[in-house]
């Protein structure tokens, strides 16, 4: 191969061996001196692989990955991690002229990171610590960046002081306005005391559960005020049927007493039957109603108090298919709304059952008082002489009469006064009871739901105690229910 055709070779493509051009020209040279053969052996051996051989010499450092500080040099390390040369690459390499490459770049080590940050963290405009600053030079070392950082953290503790000592401050002057004059101190404790005491013989039921936060003992009395203040508000009008033309009453305690069967079909709870009845009244007291609408009002209703009381309440569906499908689900959706519009979605009834637990705790919690008081306390919702009565007035009443019928003893002060009724306050509803339990029986669902073991057959004992006692109270149960009522 010619002369002129090894020199005039193309560069080699590694970037590592960018350098290796000029060192292959003087071997060539050499060669071509002092070689004696012809020209075929020199052309016989590559070019390439003298070139390698030339490179390989003196061996290249591999490219550095990042964060590793392998690549550093004894040099280096003694001149304090600076920046690298043209100078320091000339001298480690003697021969040839050489370029720098990525490998040989002036960038310092990746090994101080927390330097860097805290750099970083001084030079960035805004950060809190120090103004923003041009940056004079890229080669910052580690002794600037310390002597930068020794005046912030002296400044730190001065400023969290200052900061601890205005909370101080702060704290002081809130506590010197919530400061109250001892004479007021003095009323207050008063008014406390007074709210607190109670008259002779009652005793205090709600000292022992100040520990239970699920008794809310400390907010009881004010619960049960506000309940008595909602009785008023939810209460429906006794005579909404005068302006019913196709309705009767009679034909609202078939509707109850179905939805009691209803009721007791899907295991809802107490509260959403008394729910659902006080909805329907609310109703029938603003809206009038034909006959054959009725049945959906009644579905409606329990539907809408199963959704405000049930954690899982039955589906549409489910109200669908007890009305014998005779209503659409898209009938029913609709009445629901109709019906929350007409009740401006106000379903804040105090429901009776809250009444009963209150007064079964002054009974101890007999469950035989309170499953008869039970009972009796649903007469209300089929009877519609007792809508002249507050849901409080009815609990009251019925657990007196269990504990008559049950000889538990007179109803004394702590009953009295956790039920907020005496014994002349609850006669007339207590007579309306015996009333209705003297009378023969009007309502089957009702009736057998209640004769069944698991709530104790209370209507089979109340109906065998007021037929032996009303004519002892002067009840005449042999009347019709229309002449009664007026």
């Amino acid at each position: 191969m010619p002369l002129g055709r090894a020199t005039s070779r193309r560069v080699p493509t590694n970037e590592n061996d960018e350098n290796s051009v000029a060192a292959t020209t003087r071997l060539t040279r050499s060669k071509s001196m002092a070689s004696t053969g012809d020209e075929g052996a020199l052309a016989s051996k590559k070019p390439l692989q003298s070139k390698k051989a030339a490179v390989n010499t003196q061996p290249l450092r591999k490219r550095a990955a990042l964060g590793d500080v392998s690549n550093v040099t004894k040099g280096d390390a003694q001149e304090g991690k600076k920046a690298l040369g043209k100078v320091a690459v000339a001298a480690k390499q003697p021969t040839g002229v050489t370029k720098l490459s990525r490998t040989n770049s002036s960038r310092p080590a990746l090994g101080s990171k927390d330097g860097n940050k805290k750099a970083a963290e001084l030079k960035r405009p805004g950060s809190g610590l120090l103004p923003s600053t041009k940056r004079k030079s890229s080669s910052t070392t580690s002794s600037t960046t310390v002597k930068a950082e020794t005046p912030v953290e002296d400044e730190q503790p001065s400023r969290k002081k200052i900061h601890i000592e205005v909370k101080k401050e702060v704290k002081v002057e809130v506590a010197k306005e919530e400061s109250v004059d001892p004479e007021t101190e003095l009323a207050i404790e008063d008014e406390k005391s007074t709210a607190t005491k109670f008259a002779e013989g009652v005793e205090d039921l709600d000292k022992e559960d100040m520990d239970d936060p699920l008794m809310v003992a400390e907010y009881v009395v004010e619960i049960f005020d506000y309940l008595k203040e909602l009785e008023l508000s939810t209460l429906p009008n006794a005579d909404y049927m005068e302006h019913q033309e196709d309705l009767e009453w009679k034909m609202r305690g078939i509707l109850v007493d179905w939805l009691i069967e209803v009721h007791t079909r899907f295991h809802l709870l107490p509260e959403t039957l008394f729910l659902a009845v006080n909805i329907i009244d609310r109703f029938l007291s603003a809206k009038a109603v034909q006959l054959d609408r009725l049945q959906l009002v009644g579905v409606t209703a329990m539907f809408i108090a199963s959704k405000y009381e049930e954690v899982l309440s039955p589906h549409v569906a489910n109200f669908k298919h007890v009305a014998d499908d005779g209503f659409s689900e898209q009938e029913i959706l609709s009445a629901e709304r109709y019906v929350l519009t007409t009740l401006n979605y106000d379903l804040s009834y105090p429901n009776p059952m809250n009444f009963l637990r209150r007064i079964s705790k002054a009974d101890n919690y007999d469950i035989q008082t309170r499953t008869l008081g039970k009972y009796l306390m649903e007469i209300s919702l089929l009877d519609h002489r007792f809508m002249h009565y507050l849901p409080s007035h009815v609990a009251a009443a019925s657990m007196y009469l269990a504990r008559m019928i049950l000889e538990r003893g007179e109803w004394d002060a702590t009953l009295t006064h956790y039920s907020g009724y005496n014994e002349e306050e609850i006669e007339p509803v207590f007579r309306l009871m015996v009333d209705y339990l003297a009378r023969p029986v009007s309502h089957e669902a009702f009736f057998k739901k209640y004769a069944s073991k698991k709530f104790l057959k209370a209507s089979i004992l109340t109906r065998s105690w007021a037929k032996r006692h009303a004519a002892e109270l002067d009840i005449d149960a042999s009347e019709p229910l229309e002449v009664a009522a007026r």
